[in-house]
């Protein structure tokens, strides 16, 4: 009896041992939220002593712990009698500690798996809960950023490389949505189509390099003049489209003359050339009885057409 007692002593001075071993926090508490396990690694991240908070409530120490989410997460465990677990996707992190791995520069508090395990005494009754908190920092920043890569190199194939605006397959995808969008709404949208006037004179006369000047000038005047909702595009060479949500035929309008006195006002700066130059604009609003998007874009290429041939440096509304 004595030494089965004995046995029962050491095993558990060696189970206290593996805990305080253990690379990630263990937490036991009771039922009533009380502390009963505090293991090294808690003590470490925390700064708190284990004879500090032993005995204690868990709430009352940290104050800052999602209270409403871990105890319906404790008691779903304990009541079902199962394990349950968190992901860092989901929470980022129980207990707020700071993150003191270089490794994962970019992230202030370290990113967190929970387990939660329910404990059952010898009569069978899930008395207690076990809280195994994995520190997975590398892991989560390394996802982090392969997300944050993947981001932009799917930004950057949308987009024009000279003037940061969408480029012609993505905008007239774009567009495709939004005409099929406009068959079930009661509302308004415009298109907009532009190109600089006499271009291949800029080029001709100052160099490509000044018209690529020319062209980021005129793709950062579209940026400012539009909405944060407006969809710009550059649709190859000089000419650069705009979708207009929610946009009347006169407000596309007002838009576009607003777009092409800023440019008429412009001036290029390029070496020792100083670059004076226009644009003509041709706008359509969405019609139900287009067959297509490629419909509405040809009536507005229209409309253009008719800017350039009266004499440029305006614009003209497509009329049917």
């Amino acid at each position: 009896m004595t030494s089965d007692l004995t046995l029962d002593i050491a095993d558990f001075h060696w189970v206290t041992q593996i805990l305080d071993t253990m690379d990630s926090g263990l937490v036991v508490i009771d039922r009533s939220f009380q502390v009963c396990v505090w293991n090294s690694f808690m003590q470490s991240y925390s700064g708190v002593m284990s004879q500090k908070i032993l005995g204690r409530n868990l709430f009352e120490c940290f104050h800052e712990l999602p209270r409403v989410w871990l105890e319906t997460k404790v008691n779903t465990a304990a009541e079902l009698a199962t394990r349950s677990f968190s992901s860092w996707e989901n929470r980022p992190y129980l207990f707020k500690f700071h993150n003191f791995s270089p490794v994962s520069h970019g992230s202030t508090y370290m990113y967190q798996d929970i387990v939660i395990t329910p404990l059952r005494s010898l009569c069978g009754q899930v008395t207690h809960i076990a809280i195994q908190i994995n520190d997975v920092s590398e892991i989560a920043r390394s996802k982090i950023h392969l997300k944050e890569t993947n981001q932009h190199l799917s930004e950057m194939s949308r987009r024009d490389g000279l003037t940061g605006l969408y480029n012609r397959a993505f905008w007239e995808q774009s567009m495709k949505e939004e005409f099929n969008r406009m068959q079930f709404l009661d509302t308004h949208s415009s298109l907009v189509i532009f190109d600089i006037d006499h271009f291949k004179r800029v080029n001709d006369t100052y160099g490509h390099h000044a018209g690529d000047e020319v062209i980021r000038k005129t793709s950062n005047m579209l940026k400012k003049t539009a909405r944060g909702s407006d969809l710009c595009g550059r649709y190859g060479g000089e000419e650069f489209t705009v979708l207009l949500p929610n946009t009347s035929a006169d407000q596309a309008r007002y838009f576009a003359e607003r777009l092409r006195k800023r440019v008429e006002q412009e001036i290029v700066r390029v070496e020792d050339f100083v670059i004076n130059y226009t644009i003509s604009l041709g706008v359509c609003e969405f019609k139900p009885a287009f067959s297509g998007y490629i419909e509405w874009l040809k009536c507005a290429d229209k409309a253009l057409y008719v800017a350039k041939e009266s004499g440029r440096n305006q614009t003209c509304v497509y009329e049917e």
